[in-house]
């Protein structure tokens, strides 16, 4: 298994993409702290903004045990108290130092404290400037927006549980996606920037971002008619498409997806009659024989074990998927080999100071995994590193310490 030092220097080895851009992030939850981890990732300089007392999700509990550390990697923390008026013109120094600014907190939140794009642009006209909200400009603008709100009131948790029984997704996609599209936004601003000379002020929303998600729903309603139904009810586009319940109460799902991949399936599993049965010659008339072939299905594959059907269709080339818990793909083989897991420094909670392992971003440049940097930081931990680069001297530093401006 790769160690963080490994994965860092192997991605310090030739300059990562935006290694010389500052972004400052004021920022918590998910979405925000999201996009700053993508420029970060990418080696952007992030600097994240938190309160005196710290970003909240530093000691969620339950399901966003995980949030801060994950989202807050390769990033450096400085702590202002944005109420002060002394943290308030430390903030601007910083943000205007920056290249791109993002946040998400309410609409005009920031405004109150000279923050905001239309404040910031006037001294510093190539700032970018990300807004992460919950609706673009509209009648939902001012609504309180979480990713389980535009689940529901966007079709997604219609779509994913079963009728009349709505379910989220189970993972915050909305809030990912959004945070990754503000970091889309920024790049292409970046770009943009690099011809016209002068920035722009970008907005990512998590129930447009819902909306897309749903949209390939929407088109097969305009043009079949047919409302989509959810998708534990959905009429499949394939024949063998679903999860099988087999011997000693595992599950695997198990897929062919075309006539050659039906024809190698009955052939390794020995169906030599289904494969002879014209009613199941072709896709279409498998997926209108489902009824009845997938009944038969199960009863032929029951007595199988998951190991067994893994290598029969791991041999011929075919879909399929052990049913996996996320705590599981700790030991996943794959992602072990591939340096798809890194070791970062917990820097919260009781667990501080200890080292666990964290999904890399998915992608690979110039052959390589982008890499972990910089552990989650500790809350405040460059604020004096980061005051002294705007030009403030010890002294001012103390004395802004002493106030309670920064901490």
């Amino acid at each position: 298994m790769p160690s963080m030092q490994a994965a860092a220097s192997t991605a310090d080895s030739s300059p990562l993409p935006l290694a010389g851009l500052r972004v400052v992030e004021f920022s918590h939850m998910v979405m925000g702290p999201t996009c700053g981890m993508v420029l970060a990732d990418l080696g952007a300089e992030v600097i994240k903004v938190e309160p005196i007392e710290g970003d909240r999700t530093r000691h969620l509990l339950g399901a966003g045990a995980g949030f801060f550390p994950l989202f807050n990697r390769n990033k450096k923390s400085i702590t202002i108290d944005l109420r002060h008026t002394e943290g308030q013109a430390a903030a601007r120094k910083l943000a205007l130092s920056a290249d791109v600014v993002l946040q998400n907190f309410k609409p005009g939140a920031l405004a109150k404290f000279g923050l905001d794009y239309a404040a910031l642009c006037q001294d510093n006209p190539r700032l970018i400037y990300v807004n992460h909200t919950g609706f673009l400009p509209g009648p939902y603008e001012h609504r309180t927006a979480l990713d389980e709100v535009v689940q529901m009131m966007g079709g997604l948790a219609y779509m994913t549980g079963r009728p009349g029984d709505p379910l989220r997704a189970g993972a915050s996609v909305n809030d990912i996606m959004g945070g990754m599209f503000g970091a889309i936004g920024a790049m292409a601003a970046l770009m943009q920037r690099g011809i016209t000379g002068r920035g722009q002020e970008i907005d990512s929303a998590l129930f447009e971002n819902n909306v897309f998600l749903v949209g390939q729903h929407m088109l097969q309603y305009a043009i079949t008619g047919q409302p989509a139904a959810p998708m534990p009810e959905r009429i499949s586009s394939w024949g063998l498409y679903d999860v099988f319940n087999v011997k000693d109460g595992e599950q695997i799902f198990l897929a062919a997806v075309s006539d050659a991949q039906w024809n190698t399936f009955c052939d390794a599993l020995g169906f030599a009659d289904l494969k002879a049965d014209p009613q199941l010659a072709t896709n279409n008339d498998r997926v209108r024989a489902r009824g009845t072939m997938l009944p038969d299905l199960r009863q032929r594959l029951a007595s199988r074990t998951v190991a067994e059907l893994s290598e029969l269709f791991e041999c011929n080339g075919l879909p399929y998927a052990r049913i996996m818990r996320p705590e599981q793909l700790y030991d996943d083989p794959h992602l072990n080999a591939s340096g798809g897991l890194v070791d970062i420094t917990l820097p919260d909670g009781e667990l501080a100071g200890q080292t666990v392992r964290t999904t890399l971003f998915p992608l690979r440049m110039d052959g390589q995994r982008l890499g972990v940097r910089l552990d989650p930081p500790r809350q405040g931990e460059h604020t004096a590193q980061l005051l002294e680069g705007l030009g403030y001297t010890p002294a001012q530093i103390q004395l802004l310490r002493e106030t309670g401006a920064v901490a």
